[in-house]
């Protein structure tokens, strides 16, 4: 497999530059615009992993950096900056693949962040959202309050979502997903937690969730990109 290209782009004039990781398959008929977590970068081994098993099923991948973690800070961004760099990114993959067709999202605070931007204003080219592993609320408070701005996203979204995930209570995310206009796609993990581990005596591993998670976003991404193969 080919190794991811790396670029720098303009998150904000505030915040200065970012690095990115830019995978693309020869194969590729997609392109993922692919945000990390809180509290890890676009190179943390579950990113990396999915890119890889994504790029082996003809998806392209573009994972940037907010700038918090670029500058090796813990505390993430203001969302308005975190915001700014999700349509930054999204210019920045368009124009190293104007030929694909665009999808957004990425893992916990970076799939969130992403619908947040789609929900103030729409992110140009993108055709649908992805989250691996939406954050619906903190550990041990429930609430479906973080997921008040979905209504307003008006794309196809896939929530990927393990059952022992402790940020996603299931029987707050499941009507919360029922009820939006927009018809997302919700595929159950079960018995994986909000990293998409999962225990041992499952007797399933963490790198066939990984498998599960590809292949649920590929069956959701080619009627969501008109694409047939």
């Amino acid at each position: 497999m080919s190794q991811p290209s790396r670029h720098r782009f303009l998150a904000t004039s505030e915040a200065g530059e970012v690095s990115a990781l830019y995978l693309r398959p020869e194969d590729a008929w997609c392109l993922l615009v692919f945000g990390h977590g809180a509290g890890a970068g676009a190179d943390h081994p579950f990113m990396t992993s999915c890119a890889e098993r994504l790029a082996r099923r003809g998806v392209a991948t573009f994972r940037y950096q907010f700038p918090y973690m670029e500058q090796g800070r813990r505390a993430p961004n203001p969302p308005r900056l975190l915001v700014a760099t999700i349509r930054s990114a999204v210019r920045e993959a368009t124009s190293l693949a104007p030929d694909l067709p665009l999808l957004a999202g990425g893992k916990s605070m970076g799939g969130r962040m992403t619908s947040t931007a789609a929900a103030v204003e729409p992110l140009p080219g993108v055709l649908g959202l992805a989250f691996f592993g939406f954050p619906l609320h903190a550990a041990g408070r429930p609430s479906a309050e973080r997921g008040a701005h979905l209504a307003d996203v008006g794309l196809p979204m896939l929530f990927l979502q393990g059952t022992r995930d402790k940020l996603a209570d299931l029987d707050l995310l499941e009507p919360l997903v029922r009820s939006l206009h927009s018809r997302p796609t919700l595929h159950v993990v079960e018995g994986a937690d909000h990293g998409f581990h999962v225990l041992k005596r499952s007797g399933r591993t963490d790198e066939e969730v990984l498998e599960e998670l590809c292949n649920a976003f590929v069956r959701w991404a080619e009627p969501v990109t008109g694409t047939t193969r």
